[in-house]
């Protein structure tokens, strides 16, 4: 092998053990929290809100009910939403009332 060959590989190498260490750490940072709609101040949504919009920050009116917002599991259906159907927030989008 040459050391070129040899840095390349060790680069990669590298390059992967990084990748492969720190995706468990994002996946933790996830486990226990769901998606729940209707929840979202205006523009504090976490992602895709609806037609119109593109991810992060983009829902145009407070408590859309297209936008989600990520919440400890189980909290969703008791978090307060003044548009949704049932006033509480919902774990599916839903037409705002």
């Amino acid at each position: 092998m040459t050391k070129t060959t040899t840095a390349a590989a060790l680069a990669l190498a590298l390059g992967t053990f990084l990748t492969v260490a720190s995706t468990p750490a994002v996946a933790g940072d996830m486990a226990g929290m769901e998606k729940c709609y209707g929840v979202a101040l205006q523009g504090k949504n976490d992602c895709k809100a609806g037609a119109g919009t593109s991810c992060a920050g983009t829902s145009k009116i407070d408590y859309q009910g297209d936008a989600w917002k990520m919440v400890p599991a189980g909290t969703c259906e008791e978090t307060a939403s003044p548009t949704s159907p049932t006033g509480k927030g919902q774990l599916e989008p839903f037409e705002a009332v």
